[in-house]
């Protein structure tokens, strides 16, 4: 699935208010912009209790009510309700708190759940969500991550949840259920070159992709209900470096993964056949790391979370790939952006 809230094309009450968010490592670590055709509207009031530090990954509820941030500094997530008028009171932290700085989160797509990945054993914590907030924290997996969790998301049906982490085997996945995390999946029998930072499921459940350091720097996998199948050949045009975080379109006929060498942000056709020829470079790149990407549901719009200033860039895109840059939002981030985030209101 897609990692993060996504806008959509509204039902019949009309069209639904959207959102894009970036999360960054300066204060107020946490930006909100309504998303319109033509790009950023006026940033919405920061909460009126921040996170206490750095943003390192954003996630919006699958109802559209919820915004979660994970960072760098105890409670290492902090979570807000949200509605057309932005963020409201800060959510009470949960009782028992991830071991460390957070680097992930993600909802369940069923939105009943709330999973952080972080630096410190067990690498992943998850907890029941509601309208009420946090409940109480799921017991650990029995087999945890090797390392780092670094990113984290559920798969479309909700059934499985992947875990991108440190040390070999570089990815860890796990069944999912309303009990929380079940046996841990079998590794990939070829694994990620090396660190993995990224991890998302095709839109369909049929694949999934691993960012990560080390050659070819993302690396794809047939996925079921058994878990990883073969590996996919790598793409023909590398990666320039690293790969970082990764991200479908929603139509799933598409892959981008964001990088620490220019270009800085690379994408794919994806089929069922796996990675085509890689689409020409947008006119306007990052000028340096691309940290995340992300998709709004519409497909037409593609935004990257990046190291320097504007610290956001989002770009038309199209069947043909890449076409112009959207204007820069008029209040900018105030420091590195770590993550980006769409969302719509229900």
């Amino acid at each position: 699935m897609l990692k993060r809230g996504l806008i959509g094309a509204g039902g019949a009450g009309g069209p639904k208010q959207q959102f894009i968010f970036v999360a960054f490592q300066s204060s107020p670590y946490i930006s909100a912009y309504p998303w319109s055709s033509s790009g950023f509207g006026a940033k919405f009031a920061n909460p009126s209790i921040l996170p206490t530090g750095s943003g390192l990954d954003v996630a919006f509820s699958p109802a559209g009510d919820a915004i979660a941030v994970a960072h760098d500094l105890s409670p290492y997530i902090a979570t807000y309700p949200w509605s057309d008028s932005g963020f409201g009171a800060k959510f009470a932290n949960p009782s028992t708190l991830p071991a460390g700085a957070g680097l992930g989160v993600a909802f369940s797509p069923a939105g009943d759940a709330i999973a952080v990945s972080h630096v410190t054993s067990p690498y992943i914590t998850a907890y029941p969500w509601s309208s009420s907030g946090f409940g109480a924290k799921f017991a650990n997996p029995s087999i945890q991550p090797s390392g780092l969790g670094r990113s984290v998301t559920f798969s479309p049906a909700g059934d499985a949840i992947a875990v991108s982490h440190d040390s070999t085997p570089y990815i860890a996945t796990y069944q999912w259920s309303s009990s929380g995390f079940g046996a841990k999946f079998a590794n990939p029998s070829t694994l990620p070159a090396e660190r993995g930072y990224g991890v998302a499921f095709s839109p369909a459940g049929d694949a999934i992709a691993v960012g990560h350091q080390g050659a070819p720097y993302i690396t794809a996998y047939q996925w079921s209900s058994s878990g990883f199948g073969a590996k996919f050949a790598n793409p023909s045009t590398l990666p320039a470096g690293t790969g970082l975080r990764v991200t479908f379109n929603p139509s799933g006929d598409a892959v981008v993964v964001g990088s620490n060498s220019s270009p800085y942000i690379t994408a794919y056709p994806w089929s069922s056949s796996g990675f085509g020829a890689k689409f020409a470079n947008p006119s306007t790149l990052p000028s340096i790391a691309g940290y995340d990407v992300a998709f709004n549901s519409s497909g037409d719009t593609l935004a990257v979370a990046r190291y320097s200033s504007p610290y956001i860039n989002a770009h038309q895109w199209s069947d043909s790939g890449f076409g112009a840059k959207f204007a820069d939002p008029t209040v900018l981030p105030t420091g590195i952006a770590r993550a980006v985030a769409f969302g719509e209101t229900q």
